[in-house]
């Protein structure tokens, strides 16, 4: 599972794809060829269209949340950023870089005030985890348990098949004999299974 993305710079596009490690070793293209798949989808090709490569690269982001957050703070080190696991996947978006900003903000609040005491022990860099609480854990917190649900193939597969098709069935006036509504919805939760449903409806509720 994954995502792609496409950023508006300046004068220039940044193109990008986003996939989890652990789901490419069952994947039946490398990722180049996804990104090439990717540049030739009839919503991007006619944007990218004349253009030319500047510049590429690959950064392994951590999605480690609050689950498998490092030490933060260490004698005369601050730990911000990815390398601290400040990434939220949140379905619809990824958040990072404001979570990083944030920390980033917190960080140097901390170093400041370490400043003047002329102290930058363990001890005397603790503010950073209040500055923290703050700013970005708050939301990391929030969301902690976000990772693990979105980790279910059916939230990028079955259901917004689902979805799609009951939308089709619901809005589609074609002039045949009409259907029940709630016919037409079960007809399309069936294919999922009502006990997924109940169960990943359940989940969903004590994470969202």
């Amino acid at each position: 599972m994954g995502g792609g993305f496409l950023y508006t710079n300046e004068t220039t596009l940044s193109l990008g794809l986003v996939c989890g490690l652990h789901h490419l070793k069952d994947a039946k293209k490398s990722v180049p060829q996804m990104l090439e798949d990717f540049k030739q989808h009839p919503a991007v090709a006619p944007l990218i269209a004349g253009g030319k490569l500047v510049e590429y690269a690959a950064h392994v982001v951590p999605e480690a949340g609050m689950n498998m957050q490092p030490e933060l703070v260490g004698d005369g080190v601050l730990i911000a950023g990815d390398a601290a696991g400040m990434c939220m996947n949140l379905g619809f978006t990824i958040r990072g870089m404001d979570l990083a900003i944030s920390a980033g903000e917190a960080a140097a609040k901390t170093v400041l005030s370490a400043m003047k005491r002329d102290d930058f022990s363990k001890q005397s860099l603790g503010e950073y985890r209040q500055h923290l609480d703050e700013g970005p854990m708050r939301d990391m917190r929030m969301y902690q348990k976000l990772p693990a649900f979105l980790d279910n193939p059916r939230m990028f597969t079955a259901y917004p098949e689902m979805a799609v098709n009951i939308a089709r069935d619901l809005f589609t006036v074609d002039g045949s004999a009409p259907v029940p509504m709630r016919k037409k919805i079960l007809r399309h939760a069936k294919k999922v299974g009502f006990i997924n449903l109940m169960k990943d409806g359940l989940k969903g509720v004590t994470v969202l």
